[in-house]
């Protein structure tokens, strides 16, 4: 009898036996708790109220442009400087650069005398009568006032000056109601400018002398 040699058939299984698989690692999320949304504050109804004065301009219409034009600004008490003395003649000082006048008005028919001369006579220049007669035209009593200046210092155009800041405080003094007329002229104002000084190693106020290289 043969044998074989070889191992006799041993059961075989169908299939190695497979290792158990490693339980999956499982990230649990962390829980985010729901924040509420913020209530909404109740709006409380708007009552109908009265027109005001704000409410009827309209940005970049005509009336709003209307109601930006305002009269303009009036002083009702002005600075009187001046004096009405028991005579009832009004006086009225006036300075101009180095100059000074005393002048008195008085009803009269439009004679004007300055230092016991006429006008004509102590100002001949035709430009200083016209500025001297400036404030009674402005207000219309021109040739129903009579005018007696006492007036010093300066030369003629400082005493030209100082005349006619008399005549309108005189006016003024005399009549406040007249203030608006002389005020919109600049009748009433002050001219404060003085000559300047002579300045130490110039020949005048600013001019120098002239220069010598040798």
């Amino acid at each position: 009898m043969s044998t074989d040699s070889s191992n006799p058939e041993l059961p075989q299984d169908d299939a190695a036996p497979e290792k158990p698989a490693a339980p999956e690692a499982t990230i649990q999320e962390p829980e985010v708790p729901e924040v509420a949304a913020p209530a909404e504050p109740e709006v409380p109804a708007v009552e109908a109220t009265e027109p005001t004065i704000a409410s009827g301009l309209e940005i970049g219409s005509e009336a709003g442009e209307t109601a930006s034009e305002a009269e303009p600004i009036v002083n009702r008490n002005p600075v009187i400087r001046g004096k009405i003395d028991r005579y009832g003649v009004a006086w009225g000082t006036g300075r101009r650069k180095t100059a000074v006048a005393r002048v008195r008005l008085k009803d009269g028919d439009g004679q004007v005398t300055i230092n016991g001369r006429t006008l004509e006579e102590y100002f001949p220049i035709l430009r200083d009568q016209k500025l001297i007669f400036g404030p009674l035209e402005a207000v219309g009593l021109k040739g129903k006032v009579d005018i007696i200046v006492n007036v010093k210092g300066g030369g003629p155009t400082g005493q030209t000056g100082a005349v006619v800041l008399g005549i309108a405080r005189a006016i003024q003094v005399k009549n406040p109601e007249l203030h608006p007329g002389l005020s919109s002229g600049g009748f009433l104002t002050r001219d404060s400018r003085m000559v300047e000084r002579k300045k130490y190693g110039f020949k005048k106020a600013r001019k120098s002398f002239q220069f010598s290289k040798r």
